[in-house]
């Protein structure tokens, strides 16, 4: 499974051959290290006021206006059942397309744009990315003696999830 992924990261860097150069913007969460495909990172905005909506899944934190366009706002941490904390000075929306529509995810912080081959992605382990709800998580970059998650923010969220993500906005 985790190959197929790697396999699309490989397609939007443009040909898909061995050692080609992927780029990747990385960002913490609960001081842990994630990477996504910088293709799909629209923008990296501060924290904005946020409006709660009801009835939603608990990791939406609410919706914003970004230039006119109502955009869904996902608690990385909760979506990933890590613990609260509060926002600071570092905390970031990192603004993506997800399937097709713009979704914001919130970070403890950005870190950098890492230019990496793509033969040096190791697959993740099979105890972890065995699990469905694993299968965003593409591969492991070793950075600079850290892991670096990959994940495809495509696979983050179910059908269901995605339509109902798409009624927010």
């Amino acid at each position: 499974m985790s190959s197929t992924a790697l396999v699309k990261v490989q397609e939007n860097g443009g040909g898909g051959r061995s050692g080609e150069l992927i780029q990747l913007v990385s960002f913490l969460l609960s001081n842990e290290e994630y990477g996504v495909e910088v293709l799909k990172v629209r923008e990296i905005i501060r924290m904005p006021s946020i409006t709660k909506m009801p009835n939603t899944p608990d990791y939406v934190e609410g919706i914003i206006n970004l230039r006119g366009k109502v955009i869904p706002i996902i608690s990385m941490r909760r979506r990933f059942d890590l613990p609260e904390s509060d926002h600071d000075g570092h905390t970031r929306i990192m603004v993506m397309d997800v399937a097709g529509g713009l979704t914001g995810f919130i970070v403890d912080g950005v870190s950098e744009v890492i230019r990496i081959h793509n033969d040096e992605i190791q697959p993740p382990p099979s105890m972890v990315s065995g699990s469905i709800d694993q299968d965003f998580i593409t591969g492991v970059f070793n950075h600079a003696d850290r892991l670096l998650i990959i994940m495809d923010v495509d696979l983050m969220f179910s059908r269901d999830e995605r339509e109902s993500l798409s009624g927010i906005q």
